[in-house]
């Protein structure tokens, strides 16, 4: 991840990736989310007392970017929200092409909060767990067909990728269909958050903290 995103980033962004110590292998359903959530906001709090100027959730999922936001004073980005924000505004409707069946309603939902529902074409999905997407030929050609039904049945204009574990592959996909006649944009989750992340750096603006209020002092045990 770190070799992919340092390739991407601009000169002078510096890049660090923290595995968190505890959580699921990977994250796949609101179970998978919830167990992740506490020490995700653990190492989003340790980022910012060590001085890092923002930080990125590396999942489609956003797992606990709104909760990080509350307690940080630093952009917290989410690749799923930052997708769906440029494949929205980068064509007519769009469609995201997940892992797992049982991801499209958390998908769908997610752009819905996001208020991007009307321009969301479907949520397809591959059916490869995330923990075997390391096959990349296996995963461009079932990418592929879902991206192309995508665009031939749903009436997809833009394609974005459903998790960050298929980021690699998404300049290949974009030359695969342009090669049979769809020069449609095929949005890369991680290379979207760093960008994104790098812009809010540079501008000096994170999110806001009326929306993203320091949660009421309390006791909260197990944290």
């Amino acid at each position: 991840m770190k070799r992919e995103l340092e390739h991407l980033a601009a000169g002078g962004t510096e890049i660090e990736v923290v595995n968190l110590a505890k959580g699921p292998a990977s994250v796949e359903s609101h179970y998978d989310e919830a167990a992740a959530t506490p020490d995700i906001l653990s190492k989003v709090k340790e980022a910012e007392q060590e001085g890092f100027d923002a930080v990125i959730v590396d999942c489609f999922g956003d797992v606990g970017v709104k909760a990080a936001r509350e307690i940080t004073n630093i952009p917290v980005v989410g690749p799923g929200e930052t997708s769906m924000l440029f494949a929205a505004a980068l064509g007519h409707r769009f469609s995201v092409i997940t892992v797992l069946k049982n991801l499209v309603p958390m998908m769908s939902n997610a752009a819905k909060v996001l208020g991007v529902h009307e321009k969301l074409a479907s949520v397809r999905y591959v059916d490869i767990p995330v923990l075997e997407l390391a096959d990349k030929e296996k995963l461009k050609k079932a990418l592929y067909q879902e991206m192309l039904n995508a665009i031939e049945r749903d009436g997809a204009h833009v394609l974005a990728l459903g998790c960050t574990g298929m980021s690699s592959v998404a300049s290949d996909l974009s030359q695969m269909l342009k090669e049979n006649g769809y020069d449609v944009p095929v949005i890369d989750p991680s290379a979207a958050s760093l960008k994104f992340a790098e812009a809010l750096v540079r501008m000096r603006i994170k999110q806001s903290k009326i929306t993203y209020m320091e949660p009421p002092e309390k006791e909260r045990t197990g944290f």
